[in-house]
């Protein structure tokens, strides 16, 4: 699939994302989606994640006999962010995984990598990417656990601390929001509702657009006030994973919830998955670093050491497969994740300047068109 050309490839995810939302599917996201991904490459990326499922292993395919995990598949450099456990303590960790799937475990280290490389282009691919990449999943496999902040990794605390200034910002989104002319499907308000600490509690729903992999699946918020306070939970579609969808790859079952529970983490308590749609709590404190204001930050080797060993504890929480892991890890060489990670980095850089291309061409006819 490689060798089908982005424009392509789009139009055929499109197609089978209508198909699989029933018609539901936000054709004002897809436009959004569409002009992210001639941002740049880092973006292109992030919104893009069925293209690297069903390229990725024609890319870089000496990774394809690597040991399987369930692996979060759609990790970059802003899926970590911070939420609170059931005992109220502050964690940090892989946040989103609406993508997860069996594969290859070195999937999600390459495409960590990658995005370090799209998200920061001045950083040395070996010392400033691959090797606290590699350092921190070690770390990981040998003693896996959630990284709670309450009491250890003070530097991480005091980078996801939350300002006053983006508490508020936080705060004007959530009012800014407006009920939509066409109320969600019932099912959206059920589990809205069924997500607030009270029933009774008089919500307004609001349609909302974030992200960028996720763009044209509907998105629906549920706002309220309780105790003194405001209340608020998200609802979003979520189809079978990209990866699956490749012919050979297994059964196409959503499993989202088994891995966001997965032994050694701490999980969001208002996190769940109701059919085909997952539920979360939306607050300041559920927070995480973006790339386009802070690169340096996301890209210091203290950050990709965290994230490689919260990969690794991912990893390990449905099944132990620590052994064969490091077995696989023993047995390659040096430089195997750099050089993956320039050859995957320039595949994705080839298909965002092919994407950009078409896309000006586009805009500038709808502007000259009478």
């Amino acid at each position: 699939m490689a060798n089908m050309t982005i424009v392509d490839s789009t139009k055929a995810y499109e197609r089978r994302l209508r198909t699989q939302l029933d018609g539901e599917i936000v054709v004002e996201d897809l436009r959004r989606k569409h002009e992210k991904m001639a941002e740049a490459p880092f973006a292109f990326l992030r919104a893009t994640y069925w293209r690297w499922a069903e390229t990725i292993l024609q890319v870089c395919p000496s990774l394809a006999g690597a040991p399987p995990v369930l692996a979060v598949g759609d990790i970059h450099l802003e899926n970590f962010g911070t939420w609170r456990d059931i005992e109220g303590r502050l964690v940090w960790g892989a946040n989103d995984f609406d993508e997860a799937a069996e594969m290859p475990y070195v999937i999600d280290l390459l495409r960590l990598g990658v995005s370090a490389a799209l998200g920061y282009p001045d950083a040395d691919p070996e010392v400033h990417i691959c090797a606290p990449i590699l350092k921190g999943y070690a770390r990981g496999l040998a003693d896996p656990h959630a990284i709670v902040l309450d009491q250890d990794y003070a530097w991480l605390r005091k980078r996801t601390v939350v300002s006053n200034k983006e508490r508020r910002e936080f705060w004007e989104k959530i009012e800014a929001l407006t009920p939509p002319k066409t109320p969600p499907p019932k099912r959206y308000i059920e589990v809205l509702r069924k997500a607030l600490p009270d029933p009774k509690i008089k919500m307004l729903v609001s349609r909302r657009a974030a992200g960028a992999g996720s763009l044209g699946r509907p998105r629906w918020v549920g706002a309220g006030e309780w105790n003194g306070g405001r209340v608020v939970r998200e609802a979003k579609a979520i189809v079978p994973p990209a990866w699956t969808l490749v012919g050979g790859r297994g059964a196409k079952a959503i499993r989202c919830y088994e891995i966001a529970t997965g032994r050694y983490r701490a999980p969001d308590p208002w996190y769940s998955v109701s059919g085909d749609i997952v539920v979360r709590r939306l607050s300041p404190n559920n927070r995480k670093i973006e790339a386009d204001k802070q690169p340096s930050e996301l890209t210091s080797a203290k950050m990709l050491r965290a994230m490689g060993r919260d990969l690794a504890a991912i990893h390990l929480g449905i099944a132990d497969r620590r052994a064969a892991i490091e077995n696989d890890l023993g047995k390659r060489k040096r430089n195997w994740l750099v050089a993956a990670v320039e050859r995957a980095a320039e595949f994705v850089r080839r298909d965002h300047g092919e994407w950009k291309r078409g896309y000006k061409k586009q805009k500038k006819a709808r502007e000259i068109a009478p």
